[in-house]
């Protein structure tokens, strides 16, 4: 079955983001840029790319190499295209982070905003054991009302994503990611607009440094 992230342009989807009534892109960027200073590192991973929203704040002289991830191959181009600057560390990598038989490489922090959502916990959990970092920032959505894609003149163009779409818990996440030895460390709400929440929650890999900056 094909993805319907496959299918959705990433106008639609930043333009979505942006309004005022849902201001997810601008609040996940502010987000970013914390997450990225957060841990003395020097090689990450995006899961769920996109247009590299939140990329600016990444510098090469302390980050040594950008893996960026999406299942949706023009995104990933034009994320390329965005972010020239990083031509020398950000290599993107497309990928269906559900199917079998990947590699993907180690790295020492992976950001997942808004990814686990759409692959569930037991994914969630191959994916990390896949790529064993030291740290993990995710973002999960709290809908109070259930409705996880918000009203707007976009909304018709997601109407397919409740075919993969999980709802979370925050204890279950922790849970889930405590059975593969991380830690919970951080917790950070960020209230939407719309009553909605992003939730941020961070991990470290039991038995190593927590480093920060």
């Amino acid at each position: 079955m094909k993805n319907p992230w496959q299918d959705i342009s990433l106008d639609d989807y930043e333009n979505h983001m942006q309004l005022e009534t849902v201001q997810q892109l601008s609040e996940l960027n502010k987000i970013m840029k914390k997450q990225f200073s957060q841990y003395s590192i020097e090689t990450l991973m995006i899961l769920g790319v996109a247009g590299g929203n939140g990329l600016e704040h990444i510098s090469p002289d302390q980050v040594h190499k950008v893996y960026g991830v999406d299942i949706n191959q023009d995104y990933l181009v034009q994320c390329q295209q965005r972010y020239d600057q990083l031509e020398t560390i950000l290599e993107c990598i497309c990928t269906d982070l559900c199917s079998e038989g990947y590699q993907l490489p180690h790295v020492d922090l992976v950001v997942a905003n808004l990814l686990i959502e759409y692959i569930g916990y037991t994914c969630f959990q191959r994916v990390l054991q896949n790529i064993s970092p030291q740290f993990v920032s995710c973002v999960i959505q709290i809908n109070p009302n259930e409705e996880f894609v918000s009203n707007s003149p976009f909304t018709h163009v997601f109407e397919h994503l409740d075919e993969v779409h999980h709802q979370l818990e925050e204890i279950q996440l922790i849970q889930h990611m405590k059975d593969i030895h991380y830690e919970h460390t951080l917790k950070e709400v960020t209230l939407l607009p719309d009553g909605k929440q992003l939730l941020r929650l961070d991990f470290v890999k039991q038995n190593t440094l927590f480093d920060r900056i």
